[in-house]
């Protein structure tokens, strides 16, 4: 194979993930792995996917573990874990997967021969969301429309990842067309919770946020319109990053200038292993002329800094326009104090503007874009037929939006955007919890209500993500620890227009200060 990346990227100089989390240095550029180097025949498949990518792409680059054995261990975890919860769908075969992890050993044997560098995936097992089109795997979409459909060119994340080493051992899974924040489809059935199966996973990227709780995934790629990169963060204990819009090159599609709330980013199980995945799949790409033209290497510096001083600001319930489950702002106030830890100041502060518009805004734009998206496959009575109710809602609301109400929402989301831009004149960061209830019921099929207050729409008991999404900014899911029943939520980090970096390096500080990321799934030690 010809498409493997011959750049490099440094993200450090420790030998463990404890060390590493205390320096963010740069891994790759470190000298013989030491412990690691040891003894590679004898290793438990948990050691390996116990690492951290960062870890992992070092351990494999130095040689000191083949590729192929690589493959074996997430295999095994694959096998060992998935029949649990469902996270990962369309397995391939697996005597084609290690023929490619065989041949990702003799390139970089190649590489190395010839002084040449590989990717930082090189070697890694991958498994893109079942949104994001994989060429010669099936994408189904969550559809049972789609449940053949197999693409002939990869979307731009999985083109990168690819080029940077990945190998693709399925896909992730995700809800019908990834509408809503419950990961359940008539395709593959439901992902259920890394920290209790009978709980839902979160969505839309449900799948990729388990596979990375549970170890089989080093990292994953995610998408997010309506906190899908979020919500299953916060619920399975991992962090999820939507970055900036352009930051991500979406497509390749025909909505370039369209398609703007929803677009893909990293998920790891650390903030440095997020930005090392952002550096390979942010970018400008001709294709995408809205894309961000900056060097993607930018993410792949250590994430050291100071934060004495940084003023934070905590919007928690909108007040109390947002009905929250008990026990959600209280978990989330406690951790507030780890931003305290590291030097910051927390105050509580509200935007400037109605709630209701800002939820008005919002389903006008959505509908315009869903039935923009899915309109032909709801003209169409036979496939309308096989379309889950939630979706015919969706197109059937956008279908009722005029121009009119496309452009005065525009005008709307610009004025939201302004409100946020104005506390960004005396506030560093914005902070809110990361979804209004802890994981439900994974047998339901959303909530119906919220602190007793009944919910209007399918996806309304999300309505805490919609202000990041329409803002445009980049907003990192950070762990917030666990509430009273014992499963985790999380806070959304917002941080000023394409200030990525940044939000970047406070949720590493806050990782180091809070150690909620080191509670792992009960599911890893059965």
């Amino acid at each position: 194979m010809t498409d493997i990346d011959t750049s490099t990227s440094a993200h450090g100089t420790d030998t463990g993930r404890r060390e590493f989390l205390k320096t963010g240095a740069a891994l790759l550029a470190a000298a013989p792995l030491g412990a690691l180097a040891q003894g590679a025949s004898a290793r438990a498949a948990s050691e390996i996917t116990g690492w951290s990518a960062i870890e992992l792409s070092r351990a494999i680059q130095s040689r000191s573990v083949s590729c192929v054995e690589v493959m074996n261990a997430y295999l095994a975890q694959v096998d060992k874990l998935n029949p649990k919860v469902n996270a990962i769908v369309s397995l391939q075969p697996r005597d084609g997967l290690l023929a490619q992890a065989k041949e990702r050993d003799a390139q970089l044997a190649a590489a190395k021969s010839a002084g040449r560098a590989v990717g930082w995936m090189h070697g890694f097992p991958q498994a893109p969301k079942d949104l994001a089109a994989t060429a010669g795997i099936v994408t189904t979409q969550g559809s049972p429309i789609m449940k053949s459909y197999v693409p002939k060119t990869d979307a731009i994340v999985v083109e990168r990842a690819r080029k940077s080493g990945a190998v693709l051992i399925g896909k992730t899974n995700t809800p019908e067309f990834g509408l809503g924040s419950h990961t359940y489809n008539t395709v593959f059935g439901t992902t259920v919770n890394a920290f209790d199966p009978t709980k839902s996973a979160g969505g839309s990227s449900g799948g990729a946020a388990v596979a990375l709780a549970l170890d089989m995934l080093p990292v994953a790629d995610g998408s997010d319109m309506m906190g899908s990169l979020r919500n299953p963060a916060a619920w399975n204990n991992v962090f999820g990053f939507r970055p900036s819009f352009g930051r991500v090159p979406y497509g390749p599609t025909n909505e370039v200038f369209i398609q703007q709330l929803g677009y893909e980013g990293p998920m790891g199980r650390s903030v440095p292993d997020v930005a090392m995945l952002l550096s390979v799949q942010a970018g400008f790409d001709a294709r995408v002329p809205l894309s961000i033209d900056q060097d993607p290497a930018i993410f792949t510096r250590p994430l050291d800094k100071d934060f004495k001083g940084a003023r934070i600001g905590w919007m928690g319930d909108y007040n109390g326009y947002l009905p929250m489950e008990a026990g959600v702002l209280d978990t989330c106030t406690k951790a507030l104090k780890h931003f305290e830890t590291i030097g910051c100041t927390v105050d509580a502060v509200q935007p400037d503007f109605s709630m209701e518009r800002l939820w008005k805004t919002w389903l006008t734009m959505r509908g315009f874009i869903v039935a923009g998206i899915a309109g032909g496959l709801y003209a169409d009575p036979k496939t309308r037929a096989m379309m889950k109710p939630e979706a015919v809602w969706e197109v059937e609301n956008g279908l009722k939006v005029t121009g009119g109400d496309v452009y005065r929402a525009s005008i709307d989301r610009s004025a939201w955007y302004q409100a946020l831009n104005a506390l960004f004149q005396r506030y560093d960061y914005l902070v809110l919890p990361s979804a209004q209830i802890f994981p439900f019921d994974a047998k339901l099929d959303w909530p119906k209500s919220v602190n007793g207050k009944p919910m209007d729409t399918y996806h309304r008991w999300m309505e805490v993500v919609v202000g990041g999404t329409l803002s445009g900014l980049p907003v990192l899911n950070v762990p917030a620890g666990f509430g009273p029943g014992g499963l985790p939520i999380g806070m959304q980090v917002i941080g000023r227009a394409q200030a990525d970096l940044a939000v970047l390096q406070i949720g590493h500080a806050y990782e180091l200060a809070s150690k909620y990321s080191a509670t792992r799934s009960p599911l890893l030690a059965g």
